[in-house]
């Protein structure tokens, strides 16, 4: 059996009955099926590549708007309550856990989905809602215990301002909730119209919210950072925010059924 109809991964040749090749190798290029996986080191080129399209879509998308604006509001919120910038990465990490929180229930609404590139000790997942709950469980418990270790970290640091300005880590809390409510509605609408890859869905949320790792690590937490370190930092973490939502619509939106 020669596998007709087989679309290969790489050249997207489609495998007819006339194709002499064995079974598991494409006839247009010569790759292995099995064997094939996408560069992660191309991922750059074909972004950069593609940046012009991003922007494209970045300007027509009405979410980035609405992202742009939370941010905004939240970092006005927090200068006009007070917060220090020790304060500001507390409220970060609130959004990245509404961040988790969402991306849980996004996996969980997959009607369609693709498990390529995707194992689980050496097999790759089936296409089927047992896999949805695997993954949504797996990424819950890694990126829950991921966060547990930040709390602890960042409650320490804003030991000293944190009750005095709980109001304000409630408003901005609300301002990402709403904002990250907008974004999955509009996701799931998304995901119903294409195949986005489940392990690609898992793992973008970890992207977004580098910028306050690299802060915490970077030692922006030390006392004395001022009003030029504060705005600085968030109109960085806006951009950073931004971008790695336009990256995350182009990559799942070019994942059609």
């Amino acid at each position: 059996m020669q596998n007709p109809g087989m679309l290969c991964p790489k050249c997207a040749y489609v495998r007819s009955e006339k194709d002499a090749n064995p079974a598991w190798q494409c006839p247009g290029c010569g790759i292995a099926y099995a064997k094939y996986r996408p560069g992660a080191g191309k991922l750059l080129p074909a972004l950069a590549a593609e940046s012009r399209e991003m922007a494209a879509e970045a300007v027509s998308d009405f979410s980035v708007v609405v992202l742009v604006a939370a941010n905004l509001l939240a970092l006005g919120i927090a200068w006009r309550t007070g917060m220090s910038l020790r304060s500001l990465l507390f409220v970060y990490w609130m959004q990245s856990v509404i961040i988790g929180v969402t991306n849980i229930i996004r996996i969980m609404r997959l009607e369609r989905f693709s498990t390529e590139g995707f194992t689980s000790m050496g097999q790759r997942l089936p296409e089927d809602p047992g896999s949805k709950a695997q993954v949504a469980f797996f990424f819950l418990i890694h990126f829950g215990g991921f966060h547990l270790v930040y709390f602890v970290f960042l409650a320490s640091s804003v030991r000293g301002d944190g009750l005095k300005w709980n109001l304000g880590y409630v408003l901005c809390a609300l301002v990402f909730a709403l904002n990250h409510a907008y974004s999955l509605r509009h996701n799931v609408r998304r995901d119903a119209r294409g195949r986005p890859n489940i392990g690609t869905l898992m793992m973008l949320p970890y992207a977004r919210i580098l910028p306050m790792h690299a802060a915490i690590l970077s030692g922006a937490l030390m006392s004395g950072a001022g009003a030029f370190a504060f705005f600085v930092f968030g109109i960085l973490k806006t951009v950073a925010d931004v971008v790695m939502h336009t990256v995350e619509h182009h990559v799942l939106g070019k994942e059609k059924a």
